[in-house]
């Protein structure tokens, strides 16, 4: 039973989120789909399927996740992740690797900015202790709902930037 909905994960389920650089075009999000649900249906910690899922959020946020009750991901196929959305990304011609930018929200705008931008947005009060912004260093899915968008002051952000 390696990929399951998403929806159907428990709470306690490990997970990954990848943000892209920009928001993904129809095209571009069914090709990412299509990809990562071939890597999900094969893949295994240690030859054991890994009951997974995966979803895309705001046309931008790829997460993967994995039942770590039914078998857990090992280092070798966390890599083996990383590895195939990088792949993914050379392929497709945008970045979903990388943990430094910030994405937050600019009305009903998603932006993404590197770490020094959005420190100059917050001394040029342009951004705040409000602004909401994304945790995707989130680690279970049952954060999602309360801690995945969140006010800056209740993430990371609060901590490094006011």
């Amino acid at each position: 039973m390696p990929r399951v909905n998403f929806d159907t994960l428990p709470g306690r389920s490990r997970l990954w989120v990848f943000a892209a650089e920009r928001e993904l075009a129809p095209v571009e999000r069914d090709r990412l789909m299509r990809t990562v649900d071939g890597f999900l249906d094969e893949w295994s910690a240690h030859g054991h399927p890994l009951t997974s899922a995966r979803d895309l959020r705001h046309g931008r946020f790829l997460l993967v996740a994995v039942d770590e009750e039914a078998a857990g991901a090992s280092g070798c196929s966390i890599d083996s992740l990383v590895r195939e959305i990088r792949a993914i990304e050379s392929g497709l011609g945008f970045t979903l690797v990388d943990n430094a930018p910030v994405v937050y929200r600019d009305g009903s705008e998603i932006r993404r900015v590197s770490r020094d931008e959005f420190a100059a947005l917050a001394r040029q009060g342009l951004v705040t202790e409000d602004t909401p912004v994304f945790d995707n260093t989130i680690r279970k899915v049952e954060a999602l709902e309360r801690h995945w968008e969140v006010p800056a002051r209740d993430a990371w952000h609060g901590r490094a930037f006011f």
